[in-house]
């Protein structure tokens, strides 16, 4: 992940394990903290790209990827850190906009991939769909920002897998 440890950001856009570490009484999805060490190593391995630190580049991959953390294991939305839940929505590619109970409850891989003759999310659930999607990437679906497109109010941005 991109340098952000200073002090003067918040948490939620320093480092997706500091938000782990420091979230006391969170409901974790399956009763334990996740552990993201494997991941971290293989981003390391595998980024192409070294955002300065405070930078708005570093400052929205540490977001989206605190994000999709909070998505992945946090059962309650309203202890996610990196959105504000009551205005939160979420599209793709300028698709249907979701709210946040929607991705807490149907999980982001239900939402975003459309049905196939190998994967049909109305009949996965959050659970049956993270765990085939942890089989298909086990070292993780790794998501590094490559460009800001455009600056808040909202960000838009370029990224790879």
């Amino acid at each position: 992940m991109s340098n952000t440890r200073s002090t003067k950001l918040p948490i939620w856009v320093q480092d997706r394990d500091r938000v782990i570490v420091s979230d006391e009484d969170v409901e974790w999805r399956g009763g334990k903290r996740p552990d993201y060490s494997h991941n971290n190593q293989v981003f390391q391995q595998e980024s192409k790209f070294n955002h300065p630190e405070g930078s708005l580049e570093a400052i929205t991959q540490n977001l989206v990827i605190t994000f999709e953390m909070e998505a992945s294991n946090k059962s309650n939305p309203q202890q996610w850190l990196s959105i504000v839940a009551d205005k939160f929505q979420m599209s793709s590619n300028g698709g249907k906009k979701y709210t946040v109970q929607e991705v807490a409850e149907q999980g982001t891989y239900n939402l975003f991939v459309d049905k196939s003759e190998h994967y049909d999310p109305e009949v996965e659930s959050f659970e049956s769909s993270f765990e085939t999607f942890h089989n298909a990437f086990p070292n993780g679906f790794l998501w590094e920002l490559v460009e800001v497109l455009s600056r808040p109010q909202n960000v838009t941005s370029k990224w790879r897998h």
